[in-house]
């Protein structure tokens, strides 16, 4: 083991849901239950029932200096892992044998003592990490500016805002230089400028020889930061390797799920009085179709299950790596929209000119009222875009410098 930072071997968790503490058992409850026993399913027993495996026979190395992404949908068991590697939580079999310090930063705060300021917590999470104080101090300037705190360094955590804490806290797991850092989608919190910060903090992290486990749903960032990978499915790592490999493996698997009936998926988020049923990708003949071209007119319908107060729509084209592209939100009105009680319970966007250029596509959408989530499906649609014109100027494949072309107009000299 004198190259592996890391080893898990066998590694499972279990949990038990569904329970309910009792106060105290009465005959009419444990009458209950034995009715209740004679229409379990399958044969299986009620700890079969009530037991869920959020990871289950897990093992691979990760060698020093490695950076490895951890890529999955939500709930394959990603958290879990990371939360076991940082010795939040036990396993329930398994072992995970790590070598060398390691710096967690699994959500917004972890570690942080509420009551204590932001200069004691620093120290604090230092001394855990087995780190002396003259270490902290040479790096204690460098994490306050980083974290862009100082007015209120001296001030108890438990009053900083949630940005002012994963600032914080990202500036201490990146700088107090542990062998080991592992980080689970903390640069998707915090505002633009400071997710770039600190994307550009962890390329210096990776580049500087430590081993690095990072958990994100951006595929472009994974594969920028990372040079190996593992999608995990349902518990368990089902493939691992190159990230590019690992990463095209698992948009295949998005796509599977994209083709499922939407109306049936579970995987969604929301208050749930409005349901998405269907998502529609018409091209410029308004037929469903799953190919749309640059430059030519497209339609998007989504059809939910009710209409309430209030109501709207918003949906996020992304690119085959993952990144957002652009947004459509049927709140934020403009001059030719309208509202037609004819169309029934759907919503329709229609684009002149699609200025997407070729490539693959996927729609995320949200359904919105009086200001509160109702629904939320990741993957509701996939769509390819072919080459085609944009007011008469050529748009092919290959753009290597964004996935929108805007119109616009040059004068060039003679």
């Amino acid at each position: 083991m004198n190259d592996i930072a890391i080893r898990v071997e066998n590694l499972s968790k279990r949990y038990r849901i569904n329970l309910v503490r009792q106060r105290y058992r009465t005959l009419r409850d444990e009458i209950a239950d034995s009715v209740r026993s004679l229409f379990r399913r399958n044969g299986r027993n009620h700890q079969e029932l009530d037991t869920f495996w959020a990871l289950k026979d897990v093992s691979f190395d990760v060698k020093q200096g490695e950076v490895m992404g951890i890529i999955g949908r939500n709930g394959a068991g990603k958290s879990t892992l990371l939360k076991i590697l940082s010795r939040v939580t036990e396993p329930t079999e398994g072992r995970a044998k790590i070598r060398g310090r390691v710096g967690s930063l699994l959500e917004v705060g972890t570690g942080f003592h509420g009551e204590l300021s932001g200069r004691e917590n620093i120290y604090l999470n230092g001394a855990i990490l087995g780190m002396k104080k003259a270490e902290i101090d040479r790096k204690f300037d460098e994490i306050v500016a980083f974290s862009e705190v100082e007015n209120f360094i001296d001030t108890p955590v438990k009053r900083y805002s949630s940005g002012m804490h994963v600032r914080l806290a990202f500036a201490v797991a990146a700088h107090l230089e542990p062998e080991i850092v592992i980080v689970d989608e903390v640069l998707a919190v915090g505002d633009v400028a400071f997710q770039r910060k600190c994307l550009s903090k962890m390329e210096d992290v990776a580049r500087g020889g430590r081993t690095v486990l990072f958990v994100s749903h951006n595929m472009m960032t994974v594969q920028v930061l990372c040079n190996r990978g593992i999608l995990m499915v349902n518990g368990k790592v089902t493939v691992d390797g190159n990230v590019t490999d690992v990463v095209s493996s698992y948009l295949r698997t998005l796509e599977q799920t994209a083709g499922k009936n939407i109306s049936e998926r579970t995987d969604r988020r929301g208050r749930g009085r409005v349901r998405l049923l269907k998502v529609q990708v018409c091209g410029a003949n308004d037929c469903p179709s799953a190919t749309l071209v640059t430059g030519r007119p497209a339609r998007f319908i989504f059809y939910v299950s009710a209409v309430l107060p209030q109501m709207s729509c918003v949906f996020t084209f992304y690119d085959q790596h993952g990144s957002p592209v652009t947004f459509f939100n049927s709140a934020l009105r403009g001059p030719e929209d309208s509202r037609n009680p004819t169309i029934g319970s759907k919503f329709l966007c229609e684009v002149d000119e699609l200025p997407l250029v070729p490539g693959r596509y996927r729609i995320n959408v949200a359904i919105t009222s009086e200001g509160e989530l109702e629904d939320h499906l990741d993957l509701a649609a996939f769509f390819d875009v072919q080459q085609g014109q944009l007011r008469g100027r050529p748009i092919r494949h290959g753009n290597q410098y964004g996935n929108v072309c805007l119109p616009h107009r040059w004068t060039v000299p003679t």
